[in-house]
């Protein structure tokens, strides 16, 4: 089974992402780090003890892969936004066998004492148009999550607009048990996400 870990929201770039977030939450983002194997950078907020918000972009100064980054961010454009969400399993190779075809092969990550696995498609793109979620596995106890100010802003719901609604629903009934999750028949591949703030609700 897989367990909802972060989001991922996209920008052109950080700076101006971070601007944007922060203005529409009315929290500071953390520092996160880099990663050089993607050639991409992030900052951060805590969604809680388990789960957190990560703002992406492309790192400018960084060299890239040798194939599409993550997210695929290579053909991001235009305002910052949720592009992914990022569900954890104990076992990455069990859940990339039942996974739909497309959602990558294992790369093995590391910052600092952070160690992970993610599933990284080959040409950057995750099924279902970037609405089936990325698959990590966390190895050890160090996570992200506890290790961030907690603000008081959680993720209430996860909304997954998708043409192929049915098709999407089917793939993650065996896989996923959150209520806060809801795929909604919609024309173009989109996410929404609904937080809980300090300053009240807010949509990205």
């Amino acid at each position: 089974m897989l367990t909802l870990d972060h989001i991922a929201v996209s920008a052109e770039a950080l700076g101006p992402g971070t601007a944007d977030v922060e203005a529409a939450l009315g929290q500071p983002l953390l520092p996160g780090g880099v990663h050089p194997d993607m050639g991409t950078h992030n900052r951060l907020l805590s969604f809680g003890p388990d789960e957190y918000f990560e703002l992406i972009a492309i790192d400018p100064d960084a060299p890239g892969p040798d194939q599409p980054r993550w997210f695929n961010l290579d053909e991001f454009s235009g305002p910052t936004r949720v592009t992914n969400w990022i569900c954890r399993c104990p076992d990455i190779e069990a859940a990339i066998a039942v996974a739909p075809d497309g959602i990558g092969v294992p790369w093995q990550l590391q910052r600092a004492d952070l160690r992970w696995t993610m599933a990284v498609p080959r040409d950057g793109k995750l099924p279902f148009g970037g609405l089936f979620p990325a698959l990590i596995q966390w190895h050890g106890d160090a996570h992200p999550a506890p290790r961030l100010k907690d603000t008081g802003v959680r993720l209430a719901a996860l909304r997954l607009f998708s043409p192929e609604a049915d098709a999407l629903q089917a793939a993650l009934n065996p896989l996923l048990r959150d209520a806060r999750v809801t795929v909604i028949a919609g024309q173009a591949p989109r996410i929404e996400a609904v937080l809980s703030t300090p300053i009240g609700e807010v949509i990205l």
